[in-house]
């Protein structure tokens, strides 16, 4: 059965669980940080986390979940548009959802700062390893403990995963085929993927900006729909002309 499997998909799954098992039993602090995607003003942030980050996994069912979700769509799509769209989709939707979680990470880290800013607190100082202290009240100094803490965890947590990129090509895949009908579970009856897409992606917005996240990157999900949706939208009117 995998001998079916065109080769960017059959490749981009054996890269993925190859780096997982290395990255597991090196189970080095350094390799993570040095591989997974940091947020751009993260002292652990390095300009090629863009790419690798797409290929670390956190678990083995995240990783199981995404390589079957890959294996499911990936193979139609693939003799569809051709290997080499195939890998711009691919990547080119990993690389907008590490923009559109970074993008709204940047938007939280301003107004951290800015109402941080507004409490007298140096931040600046802070993040040069400066001994800063609060100022106000102790229901101010709680609230300015709580925004730092919030900072923190935007800097210092990394995103990883594949899972930016695959909503890339289910995306694409709801595009290209809106009628074709899938099934979920807990749900007993299939769903046209064009129905069952915009419920995922406006969930995952509302997930993602409420900041009911549960570790999970909600917005990158979106980025990478977005634009496999653009690119699909674009290659759709020319498959025909070069395939």
């Amino acid at each position: 059965m995998f001998n079916n499997i065109p080769p960017i998909t059959k490749n981009i799954i054996i890269l993925n669980i190859v780096v997982f098992i290395a990255v597991t039993l090196l189970n080095s602090n350094e390799v993570y940080g040095y591989l997974y995607g940091f947020y751009p003003s993260s002292p652990y942030f390095h300009s090629w986390q863009i790419v690798t980050h797409m290929f670390m996994h956190g678990s083995f069912m995240h990783i199981l979940f995404n390589m079957f979700t890959l294996f499911s769509f990936g193979p139609i799509l693939e003799q569809r548009l051709g290997d080499k769209k195939f890998v711009i989709l691919y990547f080119l939707s990993g690389l907008g959802a590490f923009f559109l979680f970074n993008l709204w990470n940047l938007i939280e880290v301003e107004q951290i700062k800015s109402t941080l800013d507004s409490f007298g607190f140096d931040i600046n100082g802070y993040l040069a390893g400066e001994s800063v202290q609060f100022k106000g009240n102790s229901e101010a100094i709680l609230e300015q403990q709580g925004l730092l803490e919030k900072l923190k965890s935007i800097i210092y947590t990394p995103m990883v995963g594949a899972s930016g990129a695959i909503f890339g090509i289910i995306a694409a895949f709801a595009t290209l085929y809106p009628d074709a009908k899938i099934g979920i579970m807990f749900i007993p009856v299939p769903i046209k993927v064009k129905i069952l897409l915009p419920i995922i992606i406006v969930g995952s917005v509302i997930l993602g900006v409420t900041g009911n996240v549960g570790g999970i990157a909600h917005l990158a999900h979106v980025g990478g729909a977005i634009v496999g949706y653009i690119l699909a939208k674009i290659w759709k009117k020319h498959l025909y002309r070069f395939n």
